[in-house]
């Protein structure tokens, strides 16, 4: 092939290339078979280039995929986690607003009463117990939770019927009749405190006192004075007629005195009556039950309690062994 190339322009400028003439020594079918040769070879050359390409890519996706199925499986576990950072958790709620009163267990405290064993508690609905969360209880010390919601006192509420299911019966450490031996016999519980319409009546009434305090808070109270709940102490008064009065101050002012002696007597006494008022140190009921009383007494004497509160009339929730 023969060619013959011409600059065409100005002097002043760079001259670009232009065919003006080709001479070809060629027959044009050896042109049509060298196009021909020319375009198969193109398309071998593009199969190739497509076929390099889509091994690259099938490489790639074969690198990629666990990667990609494994994005996609986390996917809905992180939606149920996080479907669950958005359910209210009723236990730590409980823990937060509730146990400062009711104790963590819900066994309750000197503040508030059992909410898990206690039979007066167990016998209302969701929708009551829900109510009384929500709206409180006035004159009893129970503040309202209106600003919770409905959905957190829901969980509260299912939190606390998890501890009253989890709860069951409470098992009772000792020998119930043997411990009402103790109380209206070697014990001398009976004449200060009352069960059932019988023993004294200087103590409080302790028919229900186990519905709102645990095996372990009963022994307590019975062993340790620090752990008990009030104290009373007992005067001596010493009338200007020489009468003598023992007993516990009921209610006392700059003026008078009420007081009640052990076979229940009341009395109302004028200070401008009185000659002379002792007042004993401590409290009245008795310090040395740890000693005075086994292992084995102090729980079937708590038995015996748990046992009369069992089946007994829930009475106010604050039940107190006081002297």
């Amino acid at each position: 092939m023969a060619m013959q190339i011409q600059f065409v322009g100005d002097d002043q400028q760079r001259p670009e290339p232009r065919i003006m003439e080709v001479e070809r020594d060629l027959h044009s079918e050896d042109t049509v078979q060298i196009d021909q040769s020319l375009c198969c070879s193109a398309r071998m050359k593009t199969k190739i280039i497509t076929g390099k390409r889509r091994r690259r890519l099938a490489g790639l996706l074969f690198f990629l995929l666990p990667f990609i199925c494994y994005s996609q499986q986390q996917k809905p576990a992180q939606a149920r986690e996080n479907q669950s950072d958005n359910t209210p958790n009723g236990e730590q709620i409980f823990a937060s607003s509730c146990s400062g009163c009711h104790g963590l267990d819900g066994t309750g405290t000197e503040r508030a009463p059992n909410i898990v064993s206690n039979p007066q508690i167990q016998r209302l609905s969701a929708e009551e117990i829900s109510h009384i969360v929500s709206s409180g209880v006035p004159g009893k010390g129970m503040p309202a939770f209106q600003q919770l919601g409905k959905t957190v006192i829901a969980s509260v509420v299912a939190y606390v019927r998890e501890l009253q299911g989890r709860s069951g019966p409470a098992p009772l450490p000792g020998d119930p009749e043997r411990g009402k031996k103790i109380f209206f016999a070697s014990g001398g519980c009976g004449s200060c405190h009352m069960v059932a319409g019988r023993g004294g009546f200087i103590g409080p009434d302790l028919t229900a006192y186990s519905q709102g305090h645990a095996a372990e808070k009963i022994k307590a109270a019975i062993t340790n004075p620090s752990e008990r709940e009030s104290i009373k102490k007992k005067i001596t008064a010493l009338a200007t007629d020489g009468k003598r009065y023992e007993g516990l101050i009921l209610n006392e002012d700059n003026f008078s005195l009420q007081l009640q002696s052990g076979d229940g007597t009341f009395y109302f006494l004028s200070k401008a009556d009185l000659k002379k008022i002792d007042r004993a140190e401590g409290s009245i009921m008795p310090a040395d039950y740890s000693t005075k009383f086994s292992e084995s007494q102090l729980n079937d004497l708590v038995s015996y309690l748990m046992d009369a509160g069992k089946n007994s009339v829930p009475a106010e929730p604050r039940h107190e062994i006081e002297e």
